[in-house]
């Protein structure tokens, strides 16, 4: 399962998240799990192990086929459709501007290498400002040097 907004799966995740009035955080701290990986597991971007998929399909009532399709390996592709909300498009935007910024200092700080999304953790909060809050995003990944 890719994310993609009009499948029946997450149709039917956000129908029972929303009828309950269920959070993306209550979600995360029922299966004990970070904030970002339970919503992206939810919406398709990775499997859900066998343990949490059931837990989060009994808090939501959800269907079998919906608690087997958290489970299943997906296939990670870019859907050009999603690239056309604006919330999406504006974190492609970043990476089109500053992502080679962020190489060029990961080769500088740490040599020859990448910095690895697979193993990483992803946060996510909320920060008072007096112009406007703040959307803050950390990304904590390792660095994964080339070996030639």
């Amino acid at each position: 399962m890719a994310y993609d907004p009009t499948s029946p799966v997450i149709t039917e995740i956000e129908q029972r998240r929303l009828e309950t009035g269920i959070s993306w955080q209550k979600l995360a701290d029922h299966i004990d799990r970070p904030l970002v990986w339970t919503v992206a597991a939810m919406l398709g971007s990775h499997p859900m192990p066998n343990t949490e998929a059931r837990a989060v399909g009994e808090l939501l009532d959800l269907g079998p086929e919906t608690v087997a399709a958290l489970q299943r390996q997906p296939y990670r592709t870019e859907n050009a459709a999603v690239l056309t909300d604006p919330t999406i498009y504006r974190f492609v935007e970043l990476i089109n501007v500053y992502g080679p910024a962020f190489k060029a200092l990961i080769h500088e700080e740490f040599g020859d290498g990448i910095m690895s999304a697979i193993n990483c953790n992803v946060n996510f909060e909320r920060r008072a400002d007096p112009d406007g809050d703040r959307v803050v995003v950390t990304i904590d990944g390792k660095f994964l040097p080339y070996h030639w």
